[in-house]
């Protein structure tokens, strides 16, 4: 009976010593997946996680799925509904009021920070489901503002400085030309009050009205 107690007693211990080893594996291995999460990561989380429960809403309501309050870092605080993600910029709806139905084009380096309940936090640290890459994954900022130069679009940049109507004349490798005018009008010459060369790291949101 001796012998069994401790050969009882020898294989609790190394099945605890196993349990631990693992957990402490585990344990290590989550440590790197977090460092190895970007900032776009976490924002493609958040957008694919469902919603929970609103704060203070009534019983079955919920929040908008894939909706972020985002906070630039020239202050302001935005509520959008993303719908596409670049390499370091997003593109989305504006849901904020006077803003509401514009799209806008957002570089993650304008964001100062992300503003999210508790209940967000755990899904924002999920694991991105495996697809296939795709191109858009690849595309940076400074092609969707040659595109947007192309179209010859009506945008409002918004920067540390203040907010410029007008349109995109040219992008260079790290600014843009602006030709101002008066938000909602066609860019026509005897429109342009001026024109702005604007460093795309000033860049903080683009608006499309």
């Amino acid at each position: 009976m001796r012998w069994d107690n401790l050969f009882d007693d020898l294989e609790g211990q190394l099945e605890h010593e196993l349990n631990t080893e693992e957990i402490d594996l585990r344990a290590e291995e989550e440590r790197l997946r977090l460092g190895r999460l970007s900032l776009r990561n976490r924002l493609t989380s958040l957008v694919q996680t469902p919603a929970g429960p609103a704060r203070g809403a009534a019983a079955g309501v919920r929040s908008d799925t894939g909706v972020l309050r985002i906070v630039l870092a020239m202050g302001e605080t935005i509520t959008v509904r993303p719908t596409t993600f670049g390499r370091d910029w997003l593109a989305g709806d504006l849901l904020d009021s006077g803003a509401a139905g514009s799209q806008c084009v957002l570089p993650l380096a304008a964001i100062a920070g992300v503003v999210l309940r508790r209940e967000e936090v755990s899904g924002s640290l999920g694991i991105e489901p495996e697809s296939a890459a795709r191109v858009v994954d690849r595309i940076g900022l400074a092609f969707v503002l040659r595109d947007l130069c192309r179209r010859r679009a009506s945008v409002e940049v918004h920067t540390r400085a203040g907010v410029l109507p007008g349109t995109i004349d040219r992008v260079g490798r790290d600014h843009v030309d602006l030709a101002l005018h008066a938000a909602g009008t066609l860019r026509r010459e005897a429109e342009v009050r001026n024109y702005r060369i604007v460093p795309v790291a000033e860049i903080q949101l683009v608006r499309l009205p």
